[in-house]
Parts: C-alpha cells; structure tokens; sequence
C-alpha cells in the first residue's frame, strides 16, 4: 500500500508531537519538515529526516500539516494549496472560522486540492461531539467548559506580546460555558507590566472574557500541558424534554491536538476539492483501513 507522504511545517510543541503521531501511523511517512532555520542546529529526533526551510524543497508531499500559529495559518495554507499540496490546520480563532473557510475555499478549488481547517480538539474534535449532541436533542441549550488547563492558542499569543519573553495562559472553567484567563507572563528585562496586561487584555483572545495577568520569575517553573473539557447539552428529543447528554475528556493539549491533525490528514485525500471544518468531513475517513472493515467492527 502506498504511504501518505505528510510534511509538517513548523516544529514547536504540536509539530514535535505531530512527529511521532506520524511515526505511530502505519499507513504515513514523513516527507520532511519546514523549519524556520532549516537544517540549521538540527535536533537530533529529526536526524533521520529532511529538514528544509521552504516546503518546495521536499519530494512528492501529498499533504502538509501546519503546525504554526494560528495568525500564520492563512499564508501557509494559500501557498501550499497552489502547489498542489493539500493542507492541514489547528486554527483557533473560533469567530474567525467561517471567514478563513472562504479565504482558502477558492484557492484550494482552483489548484485541485484540499484544505482541512481548524481541526485540532477545540474547535475540532469537540466539534463533532456538539454537532452529535444537537442533532440527538434539536432544542435545547449546549455548554463548553474548558480547563482547568493551558492554552496552548492564548499562551502563543501572549509571547506574541512586546516585552514578553515566556508566557503561560492558564484557562479555567466558571461554568455555563464561562471562562476566566490567568496569563502568567516572564518579561523582558525593562518591559511593562502594565503595557503588557493592556496588550493582552485587548487581544481578541482574551477580550471577551475575564482576564488576569501576573508577572512570575520562571514560566518553565509552573508550565504543565495538561487540559481538558466538559461539554453538556440540555434539551430537547421530538416533544420528550429533559434529554441530557454529557462529554468529558482530559489530555495531554499537543499530543491530542497532534493526532486530530494526523487524522485529518489522512481524510483530506478522501475529499473533494475545497475547504473544509471537521464536522462537513465523515469522521470515518479520519481512520486507517478499509472502510468494510471499519463499519464490520465500528456500527
């Protein structure tokens, strides 16, 4: 059986975790990873792979997973889709979604290829779980708690901050889908820390919800990548009231997002061309093996 052969662009903590998910997946092979600085102080788990800084440099890339920040996915994603190459994303911005769906919808149709977007666990897997939640109850109200747990989406942003030199956003659940933010920020010697916590506080990431921003010695010293959620539906069965429907999880943040990404990875060579969120792909195509097989264990 021909292996997928998967780039993954960006090697911070999703894209090190997107290695051995790939690694773990018998029907992918890496074709390389894109790096900033190239092969330049290459680390030594990547020894056995082509390390470049421009995905043009890799062989027969079927698809690229993106492992960047979410404000760099855009620019990512439009220059590899037109090279033919399909793309995958762990973009977060939820209010963003439907208007960088229709950025790369015409791009990946004109250039025969498939972008899979935000597809990591929220928004991603979490998604499917609430799509599944309201079809089972049409009417009715739906709940998100994330946490306690880091962000690794807010945490990135912070360390996008002028002044701030490591960061930790802590997210931590208040109920009824309510969120409260502690930013734990190790600033630069002279920045600001109010300049800062202004900064942060106006950032769409944190603007609609309640913030708190504290300057620590060492972020590595209270770092933990652990998350997790709560997702609960009330409502609504036909004319049946008090249906009630709860799903929990807790994870390790990058490694869950990492194998969401491999998963759809391997769906995008089963679409058609065009843009998609996880919940317009069939969740079966996110798995390995015929699809015979998979209705004979799984229905």
């Amino acid at each position: 059986m021909k292996k997928i052969r998967a780039a993954v662009v960006g090697y911070g903590n999703i894209g090190k975790y997107t290695i051995e998910a790939l690694e773990a997946s018998e029907d992918f092979e890496i074709a390389g990873v894109v790096r900033r600085n190239g092969a330049e102080n290459k680390p030594a788990e990547l020894a056995q792979y082509d390390v470049v800084k421009d995905i043009a440099e890799l062989k027969d890339v079927d698809v690229a997973i993106l492992a960047t920040p979410t404000r760099s996915c855009e620019e990512y994603a439009k220059k590899i889709l037109a090279m033919g190459i399909n793309t995958v994303d762990s973009f977060d911005i939820h209010t963003s979604i439907l208007d960088y769906r229709a950025a790369l919808m015409p791009v990946a149709k004109k250039n025969g290829t498939v972008a899979i977007i935000s597809a990591g666990w929220d928004p991603g897997s979490d998604s499917i779980v609430r799509t599944l939640m309201q079809s089972l109850a049409p009417k009715g109200l739906s709940y998100t708690n994330f946490g306690p747990g880091r962000s690794m989406g807010h945490s990135v942003c912070v360390r996008s901050k002028a002044g701030v030199k490591d960061a930790l956003s802590m997210t931590i659940p208040v109920g009824e889908g309510i969120h409260r933010r502690m930013v734990y920020v190790e600033l630069e010697e002279g920045a600001d820390l109010a300049e800062v916590t202004k900064a942060i506080k106006a950032d769409p990431y944190f603007a609609s919800d309640e913030t708190h921003v504290f300057q620590v010695e060492s972020v590595d010293a209270l770092n933990d990548v652990g998350h997790g959620v709560n997702l609960t539906r009330k409502g609504v069965s036909g004319k049946t009231h008090n249906q009630l429907f709860e799903f929990n999880m807790k994870i390790n943040n990058p490694a869950l997002t990492a194998q969401v990404l491999v998963n759809v990875a391997r769906a995008s060579l089963k679409q058609q061309p065009g843009c998609y969120t996880m919940i317009e792909v069939p969740v079966i195509d996110m798995l390995p093996g015929d699809r015979e097989s998979l209705i004979a264990h799984l229905v």
